[in-house]
């Protein structure tokens, strides 16, 4: 199951609309099995399966489809892989949720070689290590990540600023005057940040501007984490893979597993008819020109 928790964990969240309110989703899924987490902001739920899991699921919701597990599987990738790639363009599936005491099941119900497909997620409340490896501790590293990104553009406008007063003491003249800045005063910037834009920065709402716009550095996130997990665990770089791999990751949301799932075949109908399973190189040194150490924007 080791593939399927460090699979998730570099899964991006999906924001998954339903009639009743939203949820926020990732999901990973090989021919092996899945393991999937849902949050409404206010808590979070998750289930992982195996195939045999899913094969006695399968037995009790599609009495008339009859199937190897991994072609379950491959189908319900199917179905989540449009919702957790691109939300403006959802697949062919309906989504509803159930609560029942402190679980939560999630049902999709689509068509599978022209028959209806049913399937339920039956989620329980995630653990407080599970929650903390893939929302608290990626959220602190993307919020030092967008500080550290906030310190080096102060920096990058203040050389601007000495760039243009070097023009302006060398004889230059602005052709036009509607392009003519002010110096960039760190401190007053900050203020006025947080008086006009705080507000509406940092409006949580349903979810979905976090979905919207911060999955990669999410991602990046939390692939940085399992390489650092990897070497202080003594096994030095990451071997590529699809579960692991930055590639495998990086321009998808729902990555391949390491064994990809082939298409889902036709699966006959039956009545109760089982069927069988399936070197370094070295650089030209460079001076550094000392400058004055400039303070961050964040500082």
């Amino acid at each position: 199951m080791e593939e399927l928790e460090q699979g998730l964990l570099m899964q991006p969240w999906a924001w998954l609309p339903l009639a009743e309110n939203s949820l926020l989703v990732k999901a990973y899924i090989t021919k092996q099995g899945y393991a999937l987490l849902v949050s409404d902001l206010q808590q979070v739920w998750h289930e992982q399966v195996d195939a045999s899991v899913v094969s006695q699921r399968a037995k009790e919701l599609n009495k008339r489809l009859t199937a190897p597990p991994a072609a379950f599987l491959c189908h319900l990738d199917h179905l989540l892989r449009p919702l957790l790639k691109d939300t403006a363009c959802p697949g062919k599936a309906t989504f509803s949720c159930d609560r029942v005491d402190e679980a939560m099941i999630l049902r999709v119900q689509s068509e599978l070689s022209g028959l209806p497909f049913y399937w339920n997620f039956h989620c329980i409340l995630a653990n407080p290590s599970l929650v903390s490896q893939h929302l608290i501790r990626p959220l602190m590293g993307m919020s030092l990540a967008l500080q550290c990104q906030g310190r080096e553009l102060a920096t990058l406008l203040r050389m601007k600023d000495l760039e243009i007063q070097d023009y302006q003491e060398s004889g230059a003249v602005l052709s036009r005057d509607r392009l003519k800045t002010e110096p960039f005063e760190e401190n007053s910037f900050l203020e006025q940040f947080m008086v006009e834009k705080l507000p509406e920065a940092c409006h949580v709402g349903d979810g979905r501007p976090f979905v919207m716009h911060l999955q990669n550095l999410y991602v990046a996130v939390t692939r940085q984490e399992i390489q650092v997990r990897q070497e202080h665990q003594g096994t030095g770089d990451p071997q590529p893979s699809s579960s692991t791999s930055p590639q495998g990751t990086e321009n998808q949301l729902l990555s391949q597993p390491e064994e990809p799932v082939s298409s889902a075949p036709s699966l006959p109908v039956t009545e109760k008819d089982p069927t069988g399973p399936s070197g370094p190189v070295k650089r030209p040194q460079l001076s550094k020109v000392k400058r004055k150490k400039l303070r961050g924007l964040f500082s």
